[in-house]
């Protein structure tokens, strides 16, 4: 299956797409990026560009020149209007699989945002952060960088991120303040309301030790828990 690409739309040298994917009107891609298979840019995505770092090289991309760590971008996601990713700076931006990422969202360089994750419109995600798997960042978020938030939180509307967010959190406010737990999500990931009761103490920082859980929720936990 080939790849949907409109005429206005600038793919620069050292760019490498697979396989149907869609790119709209305006989209400017620059390298050295790596995009998988089956995503969708709306008009005007913005992948690629030099790092916001004021030291930093700025290298005319649509142009041929390639200086930086790049973007790496896996399979199936959404990139709605006006989205930017900036390319690595000491590393590679990378995004996973299967993520929803709405307009005008940005995100710095050197991120890791990781597979499920549902980013929506307005956020603002500063340099060296990681967004672990299947969070939920509300509009108009804002992440100061070197930040993670775990898998499976869940961040209100207009919350200001300035520490990290635990596995499964929910947060917000300005600075984030915690309101519980995603037990919703970890519902829809198979949990039974046993296990989610039992998991609670985990969570909250009381305990270390994680019921019988789905093996990706206990998976993902684990890789939390390690990291």
């Amino acid at each position: 299956m080939g790849n949907r690409i409109h005429p206005t739309a600038i793919i620069g040298p050292e760019v490498e797409l697979g396989d149907g994917n869609v790119i709209g009107p305006f989209s400017v891609l620059v390298g050295p990026t790596r995009i998988g298979d089956g995503n969708w840019f709306g008009p005007r995505a913005d992948i690629g560009q030099p790092a916001d770092y004021r030291g930093g090289p700025h290298p005319v991309g649509w142009d041929g020149e390639v200086d930086g760590g790049g973007v790496v971008i896996g399979d199936g996601n959404t990139f709605k209007e006006s989205v930017s990713i900036t390319q690595g700076m000491f590393g590679v931006t990378t995004i996973g699989s299967g993520c929803y990422v709405m307009g005008r969202s940005w995100i710095a360089h050197d991120c890791a945002i990781d597979s499920d994750v549902t980013i929506t419109s307005g956020v603002q995600i500063a340099g060296h952060c990681r967004v672990w798997t299947g969070a939920n960042l509300g509009l108009g978020v804002v992440v100061h960088q070197r930040t993670q938030i775990g898998p499976g939180a869940m961040v209100g509307m207009g919350t200001v991120v300035v520490r990290e967010v635990g596995a499964f959190a929910k947060v917000v406010g300005n600075p984030a303040r915690s309101i519980g737990h995603n037990t919703v999500g970890l519902s829809r990931r198979g949990c039974t309301d046993e296990a989610i009761a039992d998991l609670l103490p985990t969570l909250s920082g009381q305990s270390d030790t994680l019921p019988d859980l789905p093996p990706d929720v206990a998976a993902l936990l684990k890789a939390w828990q390690n990291r």
